[in-house]
């Protein structure tokens, strides 16, 4: 996984923190939600994680003329045989881009997310079962909102993180710049450094993770503090703590540890917990956010000491 991390970085510039989150997120049989404006480079960083992993990657562009069998695939008839075949959509990859999710219709959301939440898909009454790894890197834009069709607070809940994309730095962009001729011919020349198999042997590991009691009591302890805390309106979900407690196991993988200690759970708790916290929208309108929320809650628990 290290050597993962440390190809990507010399094609994208500044994505560690995505990248690990990807690699993370795959291990744990979970998807992510980034939120970010257009042209940050979030096709390309999941276009990078594919090829170090030798997985096959699609993207799907949503629109509001989107239809669920654009994404799962439909019958065909085929006139040389005189039957209907099954025509698979692009939702048959490892690493599925759904770029701009909120464009498109609920029906066709809801789609996305039935094969997310089952690893499967029926079409015309068939099932059939997605490839292992699958994880789904869907994006929207925060500016744009005409036009849009914005989650559910249900659905946005079954993503394992959400994620805020940030613009480069100064210094960032100025790399960008110097290697935005040669960004293709460096993506084709990436040699894959894992493949789907050390995927799912991670996840094996991962459940080997030694988790004390003490860090059980802190991520539940989180989890129930953001319940009480004035600002909001309604806390994270035990789905949250699901998330924090097999993210903060393969933070600690990542790291070489087979334990968890408190900063792995610190380092996974925002993006697990981001996106299912509802404030109360007299808090919204005075500038507060659910990150400041969960800074604020971390401050208030005590750490469990080793």
């Amino acid at each position: 996984m290290r050597k993962v991390l440390e190809k990507s970085s010399s094609v994208v510039v500044e994505r560690e923190n995505e990248v690990k989150f990807i690699v993370a997120s795959m291990i744990a049989e979970g998807h992510i939600l980034l939120e970010g404006v257009p042209g940050i480079a979030k096709t390309l960083t999941a276009r990078v994680v594919s090829k170090l992993f030798n997985l096959k990657f699609r993207r799907i562009q949503f629109t509001p003329d989107l239809l669920p069998a654009d994404i799962i695939g439909t019958k065909v008839y085929n006139p040389k045989t005189g039957e209907f075949e099954t025509r698979k959509g692009p939702i048959f990859a490892n690493i599925v881009l759904a770029d701009e999710v909120n464009r498109a219709s609920p029906r066709t959301q809801s789609a996305l997310l039935e094969a997310m939440q089952e690893n499967q898909v029926t079409i015309e009454g068939e099932t059939h079962k997605l490839p292992k790894p699958f994880t789904v890197i869907a994006t929207q834009n925060p500016i744009e909102m005409e036009g849009t069709f914005p989650l559910p607070e249900a659905q946005i809940d079954r993503f394992l993180v959400k994620l805020n994309t940030k613009h480069p730095s100064h210094r960032g962009l100025i790399e960008v710049l110097k290697r935005i001729d040669m960004i293709e011919r460096e993506i084709e020349k990436l040699e894959p450094v894992a493949e789907a198999e050390d995927v799912l042997k991670a996840r094996e590991e991962a459940e080997k993770v030694h988790v004390d009691d003490a860090i059980y009591e802190y991520i539940v302890s989180i989890v129930e503090e953001t319940h009480k805390h004035p600002a909001v309106k309604l806390g994270a979900s035990p789905r949250g703590a699901i998330a924090i407690y097999r993210l903060s196991r393969i933070w600690a993988l990542m790291e070489g540890r087979d334990y968890v200690i408190p900063d792995d759970v610190k380092a996974v708790v925002t993006p697990s917990l981001v996106h299912r916290i509802i404030l109360k929208p007299e808090y919204e309108f005075e500038g507060y956010v659910p990150e400041k929320v969960i800074e604020e809650v971390l401050k208030k628990i005590e750490v469990p000491k080793p």
